[in-house]
């Protein structure tokens, strides 16, 4: 497994933000998770990266603790975050955005370069320009191409649709999806649920700090608590209908059964 979260707990000082959170990511799938504001979506990206560190529980790559290697030390391992809110330097140029994300390891910048802007073509238009003048969009796309010049084995999104206009967030699901064909994990947080559940293999629903499901993007889709939460959609007339099929085992990458974690 590539990446494992195995009973995580994470506070905010007096308060409890994840609450013994367990998940799984495996080599070259696309993972979401689902869940309201405050569920503890984006704390849970801050701890895979190392910018926030478990009061219990365990963060492990290939089998390995993340507790002792710093967060700039994670490009290197292969993780590469694109937080929410872009953060990209406005006073530099896209060029110069791009190469940063090259950092750790100048010996393919040229040919990473190459690749981002084939990725994003609008940024070989701006390449000179100061990144601050980008449109939402374009910063959105400059935000992932600089975490690829990393080559990262899985990176992570976090609400990479944010504020964009409909046509954008179909470019940047293309996008999304033709780098995990390039085999690179991805997990997205994301609230337009029903987009990233199209591209993603399974998800996990956050709430309070829990998981409290997880599934295949499918049997997620099919379920009425997820439609009427997060899909908007109005469950009441299909109460008629026989409900998914479910077992008591996690979902995994190779399976599909839900669960609900918080009556383990």
């Amino acid at each position: 497994m590539l990446l494992t979260l195995s009973d995580v707990e994470v506070a905010y000082g007096a308060v409890t933000a994840l609450r013994g959170v367990s998940l799984e990511i495996a080599e070259g799938e696309i993972v979401t998770l689902l869940g309201a504001n405050g569920a503890g979506k984006t704390t849970t990206l801050r701890t895979i990266s190392g910018l926030l560190r478990p009061r219990s529980g365990e963060v492990r790559l290939d089998g390995r603790p993340l507790s002792s290697i710093p967060a700039h030390g994670l490009v290197g391992a292969g993780v590469s975050h694109v937080p929410e809110g872009r953060r990209v330097f406005p006073s530099m140029s896209v060029r110069e955005n791009l190469l940063m994300g090259a950092y750790h390891d100048r010996r393919h910048a040229r040919a990473d370069l190459e690749r981002v802007v084939a990725l994003f073509p609008r940024l070989a238009e701006r390449i000179g320009q100061a990144g601050g003048t980008l449109s939402g969009g374009e910063q959105q796309m400059l935000a992932i191409g600089r975490a690829l010049m990393s080559r990262p084995r899985l990176i992570l999104l976090d609400e990479p649709s944010m504020g964009l206009a409909p046509m954008v967030v179909q470019t940047i699901f293309q996008v999304i999806a033709e780098i995990n064909r390039e085999g690179v994990a991805v997990l997205l947080v994301e609230q337009n649920a029903a987009s990233a559940l199209r591209i993603a293999g399974r998800g996990y629903v956050l709430e309070t700090g829990r998981v409290v499901l997880a599934d295949t993007a499918a049997g997620l889709l099919a379920d009425d608590r997820v439609r009427q939460a997060y899909l908007g959609e109005d469950v009441a007339d299909r109460e008629d209908e026989p409900a998914p099929t479910r077992g008591g085992a996690a979902a995994g990458p190779a399976h599909g059964t839900a669960i609900r974690a918080d009556s383990a």
